[in-house]
């Protein structure tokens, strides 16, 4: 039986979260669904977006090269769309920095005209076992309040704006908001939601690649209305972003920003989460319950091991409602 996953996120996580899910492939028969955050505006994504315009290819990209096929040739093309152009004769140009695959992305999006067709036809090229989708066919800007943004003024409150502030910053993120307030969901990522057997949010970078879901109105209507079960895989370590926040506070987040998301199960490395009994009341408070598993790489750095958490997701995808 086909079990249908969509996986909500950017960057980093979802890659991560996108690997693990490919490991279960094996016992498993997934489809696979990946929603992806349309905030980024710094590096190549950020000169693209303000260039061009249209959505920052970067969070998209890594997303299509984690589900890429395992054939000789889409394995090339991976490491192509990787491929990270560096300052020719040691000086600046126009393609330093840029990766292969965001250009490639770019190019489609413009010659289609459509973000979602640009993605199917990215995904043929590199065989994809799996769809990625933009949480928005639009770009956003994410802006939040942040108390202490500047050490000299550690209780002043300050708005920060885009996506790579608010990731670097040294404050504490009070709020978080989206421009413009209520996006447009994309229509394709509202029905793979409305269809799944599984939906799964994080790990990642929890206000830039986690919660902007939440606040897609569209998109959070069918995360609270869908039939699916719902499973949240809590981040390893503290980012800059979420320095302060205990792992109790990032489910108490999904909480705040979407009081009517049910969840049914947080999965957790034991040794991330030090003391549990703290992490298993804000889990009970989603209507879940905590599970703890070995899910970090082995010389000891704060990343997800994706066959470690694919092991730990197959019992779980696969057991019966």
């Amino acid at each position: 039986m086909t079990v249908r996953v969509v996986a909500f996120g950017g960057g980093h996580g979802l890659s991560a979260s996108l690997r693990a899910l490919r490991h279960c492939t094996p016992q498993l028969d997934l489809d696979i669904t990946a929603v992806v955050t349309v905030g980024d505006d710094g590096g190549s994504s950020g000169r693209l977006r303000a260039e061009r315009g249209g959505l920052p290819p970067g969070d998209l990209r890594q997303a299509l090269v984690a589900l890429a096929g395992d054939a000789p040739a889409t394995r090339r093309s991976a490491g192509l769309f990787q491929h990270r152009f560096a300052a020719a004769g040691g000086s600046a140009d126009g393609l330093a920095g840029h990766a292969v695959g965001n250009l490639v992305l770019c190019g489609l999006m413009e010659q289609l005209g459509d973000p979602v067709a640009a993605l199917e036809q990215a995904g043929a090229m590199l065989g994809a076992v799996g769809r990625v989708l933009p949480m928005s066919p639009h770009p956003v800007d994410i802006e939040a309040l942040v108390r202490g943004a500047d050490p000299a003024y550690p209780h002043q409150v300050r708005t920060l704006r885009g996506q790579h502030q608010v990731a670097v910053t040294g404050g504490r993120v009070e709020s978080l908001r989206l421009t413009p307030d209520a996006p447009a969901a994309c229509a394709e990522a509202v029905a793979a939601t409305g269809a799944a057997d599984w939906l799964i949010f994080g790990p990642g970078s929890w206000y830039t690649s986690v919660l902007p879901h939440l606040l897609v109105p569209g998109l959070a209507a069918a995360i609270v209305d869908s039939p699916a079960r719902r499973l949240v895989t809590l981040n390893l370590a503290a980012e800059k972003e979420t320095l302060g926040l205990s792992v109790a506070d990032h489910l108490a987040a999904l909480h705040w920003y979407l009081p009517e998301l049910k969840a049914d199960l947080v999965l957790a490395d034991g040794k991330a989460v030090g003391d549990p009994e703290p992490v298993e009341r804000a889990a009970e408070s989603l209507g879940a319950r905590l599970l703890l598993a070995p899910l970090a790489v082995a010389d000891g750095t704060p990343r997800h091991d994706p066959a470690a958490l694919g092991a730990a997701l197959v019992p779980v995808l696969g057991a019966d409602r």
